[in-house]
C-alpha cells in the first residue's frame, strides 16, 4: 500500500477476472449506489474476454478485528450490524443480494461506518452461471448455497438451473460474521474445504448452531457472556431453514436493535434530478457554518463522485490495463503453449494444464493518484465551488487560469481530453445541473461553449427541458403486454449500432425494447417507423443505467427536430420537409443545386435517413454525440444546415459526377469531418434568414395564451426557439400550400427579414452608417412607371418586360454591372408577382449561381419604407451570390 495517495480515506480498486459471458452485464450496478450504503462502480470492458471494475476502497474492514484476536462490544456488534443489514436491504429493494460477505468485504470507512464490497459479483455473472468459479467463500455458505452444488450451464446433465439465492442468504453470512466478531476467532478455518461443507449442512440436525458452533471453537464462556440480545441476533441470523430465517428487512426492525436503531436516522433516497418532489427539502445546514470552510491541506478530490475521479484519472494518463499487467495479474502466453500435448480422436485432451485466468482473482489493486494530483496542483480551491451568480465563474482564477482560457479556443477533441478543463467544466455543470430548472439559462450558455462527455447525458435532458417525475411515468407505461410492433423492433434492434459493446449485449437489447415499446405504446397517435431504433441509440447509450431518462429524452427530441415524422401516413410532413431543404440547398450553394436537380439526385434519393434519424443512421455514436451538443442550441431548421454542409463537404465529387455516380457514393457514405460539419453548419445557419425554413409541421400548435417564455421569464432565443414561437405581426410569413412550396426552387421570406437585411427604418431611411457596405442589393424588376412612382432606398431598376432577350439571356445595361459587382452579397428581386421572380431566379444566368429567396407579403404591409410615392402592391425576391 504504501506510496498509494488517499483521498479522504478512499482508495480506488479493481476486482479483475475473465470471461466472455458477464463483460457488459455490471452497467446495471451503476444504477444500485447509494451514499453510507455502497460504494461507487465503474466497470470497463477490456478486449473480448476481460472485465474489470473499479470503485471505493477503504483499508479497514471487519478482518483487522479478527486479526486482533480479540472480541468486540456487544454494543459495536450491534452497531456493525445495523449498517451491513441497512446495505443489504438497500441492494434487496435492487433486486440484488451480496453472496460474498466474508470479512475482508466488509470494509469501515474513516468514521468506523460500514462499507460493503464486492457486492455485485454475484450479479454480474448472472447468479454464478456465466463463471467457472463458485460465488462465495466457504466458510460464510449458507447452508441452502452448499446443498444446491455449482452452477454449471454449460453441463447438459445438469438439467435446469437453480435457482438464484436470495436475500436470507446474506443474513446466514452476516450471521458468521457477527459470531466471530462475538468470539474474537474465525470459524472453521484449519479444515479441510469440504469438511467445512460437510459441517456446515450437518448443522441442521442441531437446534442451538449458536451454542454448537461455540463448544467447536473453544469460546462457550464468550458467547455465553454476550446480552440476550446480541445472542437473539445470533440465533435469528444462523437459522438453519431459509423459511424461518428473516429477511435483512425484517431484521432492521427486530425488537433486538430497540437500543441501536434510533441513533441512526431514517435512510432518505436521495431525490432524482428529474422528480416531482423538492429536491431541497430535507436539506440542513450546520449550526457551526464554519464546518462548511474546508482547510487548505484537504482534499478537494475527495468530494467528487467516484465515476468523476475515475474519468479525471484516465484523462491523466491512467491505465486499467498497465496497472494490472504491473501486478501480474494480467500474463499473455503465447498461443502455441495453450495446446494440449496429446489428443485423440473422441476429443480427450491430455498435457494441457488448466487457464488459471478463467478463476477468480480476488486480489485489490489500489490505483495511485500522485499523476492525477499533480496535474491538477494548479487548480485552487475556489474552482471546485463555482460561484453561478459570478459571470466569471465558467473558469477558475488560479494560476492555469489563462491556460484554460486558451484552451476554450482549442478543438473539441482536444478539450475533452485536457484534464484541468474537464475538471472545470464537469464541476461548472454538475453545479448548474443541481439548480435547474431554476439555472436553465446558464446550462443553455455553458453549452454553447461545449459539453463535457461524462455528463452528456443529463446535460441533454437539461437541454431537451426534460422536468418531472419520469420514473412514475415511465413505470407506469405497459412495456410487457405484446403489440404487432414487436417483430419489427425484434428485427432491427440486432442492426442498430451493434459496433458497440455496450448496445450489442444482451442487456443492451432489452434495454432498447424497453425504450422503444415504451414510446410507441405511450403515443399512440403515431406509428414506429424504421429507424426509429437509430434515434433511440444516443439516449440509451448515455442513460444505460436510466431508461426513464432515454425515454424521456427521445419523447422530448422527437417533437422538437420531427413533428409528425411518425404519423402513419407522413408523406405530406416529408415531402413538406424535403422540400425546404432542397430550397436551402439552392440558396447556400445554387451550383450545386442546379447540378444535381439537371441529373435528377432530388432529396428524396438519400436525405429521407438523414432526417428521419437524425443523422444516426449514417454516422457512428461518436460523431452522433458532438453534433447533437450543437444540434441541441438550435431550432428545428438547424438539421436543414447539418445536411448542406454534409453536401458542401461532397461538393467535389458530387459537382464531376453524374446521377449513377451519386446514388453510388451515398450508398457507401465517405468519411465526414464532423468539426468541420458542425462549424460550417453553424455558419449556414445564422446566415439564413429567420423565415426561409418555416414550415407548417414544425412544431406541434401552441395552447392558447402560451407565451414564448422558458418558464423563468426570458423571452425565447430566436436561434433556440422556431419561427412559429416568434412575436406575430402583419409581416410575419404565413403557411403555405405543398404544391406552391414544391414549385418554387427558393425559399420565401418575410418581410420582417427583408427589413433587417435592407437595414431600413421607417421613412425609407438607412439605419446603416456611411462607411459601411449595404448587406443587399435591392432589384426592381417593376416597369420603369412603378419603379417611379415608390422604390427602396438604393434599389436598381430593370424592367421584366425589357429585361430578357429573344434567346432567354439578360440584356446588358448598366444596371446589370451593378449587379455582377454585387456578388458575394445580398440580392433582393422586388416584383409585382410571385412567379415573375421565380421566372427571373430561373432564367437568368446571374441569379441561376446565386443563392436566392423570395419574400411573400405585398408591399403595402412596409409602404413607410419607400422613399416616396404610394408604392404598388408587389412581392420580392431574395438572393445573394455565394
Amino acid at each position: 500500500m504504501t506510496g498509494v495517495l488517499l483521498i479522504s480515506n478512499k482508495m480506488l480498486f479493481i476486482i479483475c477476472f475473465e470471461n466472455n459471458r458477464c463483460r457488459l452485464t455490471v452497467k446495471c450496478l451503476l444504477s444500485v449506489h447509494s451514499e453510507g450504503r455502497g460504494n461507487g462502480v465503474h466497470s470497463e470492458g477490456r478486449g473480448n474476454e476481460r472485465l474489470v471494475v473499479v470503485t471505493e476502497h477503504y483499508e479497514s474492514s471487519l478482518n483487522d478485528f479478527q486479526k486482533q484476536v480479540q472480541t468486540v462490544s456487544p454494543e459495536r456488534v450491534l452497531q456493525i450490524a445495523y449498517e451491513a443489514l441497512e446495505g443489504l436491504e438497500f441492494m434487496n429493494k435492487h433486486g440484488m443480494v451480496h453472496r460474498a460477505l466474508n470479512a475482508q468485504n466488509v470494509l469501515m470507512d474513516g468514521k468506523g461506518k460500514v462499507k460493503l464490497a464486492k457486492f455485485g459479483l454475484y450479479y454480474m455473472t448472472d447468479h454464478g452461471a456465466d463463471v467457472d468459479f463458485p460465488i462465495g467463500y466457504p466458510s460464510y455458505l449458507a447452508p441452502e448455497v452448499i446443498a444446491q452444488g455449482s452452477v454449471h450451464p454449460s453441463d447438459p446433465s445438469q438439467g435446469e438451473n437453480p435457482l438464484p439465492s436470495g436475500p436470507k442468504t446474506d443474513v446466514w453470512s452476516l450471521g458468521v460474521l457477527l459470531f466471530e466478531l462475538c468470539a474474537g476467532r474465525r470459524l472453521l478455518q484449519n479444515i479441510e474445504i469440504s469438511e467445512r461443507l460437510k459441517f456446515i449442512i450437518t448443522l441442521g440436525c442441531i437446534d442451538d448452531i449458536v451454542t454448537v458452533l461455540a463448544e467447536e471453537h473453544g469460546c462457550l464462556d464468550a458467547i455465553r457472556e454476550l446480552p440476550e440480545n446480541v445472542l437473539t441476533l445470533l440465533r435469528k441470523c444462523l437459522t438453519f431453514l431459509p423459511s424461518r430465517r428473516p429477511t435483512p428487512a425484517e431484521l432492521l426492525v427486530d425488537p433486538v436493535f430497540e437500543g441501536v436503531s434510533c441513533l441512526y436516522a431514517p435512510f432518505q433516497q436521495p431525490v432524482g434530478l428529474f422528480s416531482s418532489s423538492l429536491r431541497c427539502a430535507h436539506l440542513e445546514l450546520p449550526e457551526d457554518i464554519s464546518q462548511l470552510c474546508k482547510d487548505d491541506d484537504e482534499e478537494y478530490l475527495g468530494e467528487r463522485a467516484i465515476d468523476e475521479v475515475y474519468h479525471l484519472w484516465c484523462l491523466a494518463g491512467g491505465d486499467l490495463e498497465k496497472e494490472l499487467t504491473n501486478k501480474e495479474i494480467i500474463q499473455s502466453k503465447p498461443p502455441v503453449c495453450t495446446l494440449p500435448n496429446f489428443l485423440l480422436e473422441d476429443g480427450e485432451s491430455f498435457g494441457q494444464g488448466r487457464d488459471r485466468s478463467f478463476l477468480l482473482d480476488d486480489t485489490t489493486v489500489t490505483l495511485s493518484l500522485c499523476q492525477l494530483k499533480n496535474r491538477l496542483k494548479d487548480v485552487a480551491g475556489e474552482a471546485y465551488y463555482p460561484l453561478l451568480e459570478d459571470e466569471q465563474s465558467s473558469l477558475s482564477q488560479s494560476n492555469s487560469s489563462n491556460e484554460l482560457s486558451c484552451t476554450v479556443t482549442l478543438p473539441l477533441i482536444i478539450r475533452e481530453r485536457d484534464t484541468e478543463y474537464q475538471l472545470i467544466r464537469i464541476i461548472l455543470f454538475d453545479r448548474l445541473l443541481k439548480a435547474y430548472p431554476y439555472k436553465k439559462n446558464l446550462v443553455w450558455k455553458e453549452a454553447r461553449v461545449d459539453i463535457p462527455p461524462l455528463i452528456r447525458g443529463l446535460a441533454w435532458a437539461a437541454l431537451l427541458g426534460v422536468e418531472g417525475d419520469i420514473q412514475a411515468k415511465y413505470d407506469s407505461i405497459d412495456k410487457d403486454t405484446p403489440i404487432p410492433t414487436d417483430r419489427q423492433i425484434e428485427v432491427d434492434i440486432p442492426r442498430c449500432h451493434q459496433y458497440d459493446e455496450l448496445l450489442s449485449s444482451p442487456q443492451g437489447h432489452r434495454k432498447f425494447r424497453r425504450v422503444l415499446k415504451a414510446w410507441v405504446v405511450s403515443h399512440p397517435d403515431l406509428v414506429y417507423w424504421q429507424g426509429l431504433d437509430s434515434l433511440c441509440a444516443p439516449f440509451l447509450w448515455l442513460n444505460f443505467n436510466n431508461e426513464p431518462l432515454a425515454y424521456a429524452c427521445m419523447s422530448a427530441f422527437i417533437p422538437k427536430y420531427l413533428y409528425n415524422f411518425f404519423l402513419k401516413d407522413n408523406s405530406h410532413v416529408i415531402q413538406e420537409y424535403l422540400t425546404v431543404f432542397s430550397q436551402m440547398i439552392a440558396f447556400h450553394d445554387p451550383e450545386l443545386s442546379n447540378h444535381l436537380n439537371e441529373i435528377g439526385f432530388i432529396p428524396d434519393l438519400y436525405a429521407i435517413p438523414w432526417f428521419l434519424t437524425m443523422f444516426t443512421h449514417v454516422f457512428p455514436l461518436h460523431k452522433i454525440f458532438h453534433l447533437w451538443d450543437t444540434l441541441l442550441l438550435g431550432n428545428s431548421s438547424f438539421p436543414f444546415c447539418i445536411g448542406v454542409a454534409i453536401l458542401q463537404q461532397l461538393r467535389d465529387r458530387l459537382l464531376a459526377n453524374g446521377f449513377n455516380e451519386c446514388i453510388l457514393l451515398f450508398s457507401d457514405l465517405p468519411e465526414i469531418d464532423i468539426e468541420r460539419c458542425v462549424r460550417e453548419s453553424i455558419n449556414l445557419f445564422c446566415w439564413t434568414p429567420k423565415s426561409a425554413t418555416y414550415r407548417q409541421h414544425a412544431q406541434p400548435p401552441k395552447a392558447q395564451g402560451d407565451s414564448s417564455t422558458n418558464g423563468f421569464g426570458k423571452a425565447a432565443n430566436y436561434y433556440s426557439s422556431d419561427y412559429q414561437d416568434m412575436p406575430k405581426t402583419d409581416l410575419s410569413r404565413e403557411p403555405l400550400a405543398l404544391s406552391d412550396l414544391k414549385a418554387e426552387v427558393s425559399p420565401r421570406i418575410s418581410a420582417e427579414d427583408l427589413i433587417d437585411l435592407c437595414e431600413l427604418s421607417v421613412g425609407g431611411q438607412t439605419k446603416r452608417s456611411k462607411a459601411s457596405k449595404p448587406k443587399i442589393l435591392a432589384v426592381d424588376i417593376r416597369s420603369i412607371e412603378d419603379f417611379g412612382r415608390g422604390h427602396i432606398s438604393g434599389s436598381i431598376s430593370i424592367p421584366y418586360s425589357t429585361a430578357f432577350s429573344p434567346d432567354g439571356e439578360l440584356v446588358q445595361c448598366p444596371a446589370t454591372g451593378t449587379l455582377q459587382s454585387f456578388r458575394g452579397r445580398v440580392i433582393v428581386v422586388i416584383s409585382h408577382a410571385m412567379k415573375s421572380a421565380a421566372m427571373v431566379r430561373e432564367n437568368t444566368h446571374a441569379f441561376r449561381n446565386t443563392q436566392t429567396c423570395m419574400h411573400e407579403r405585398k408591399c403595402t404591409h412596409i409602404e413607410p419604407l419607400f422613399l416616396r410615392g404610394s408604392p404598388i402592391e408587389t412581392n420580392f425576391s431574395f438572393t445573394r451570390e455565394p
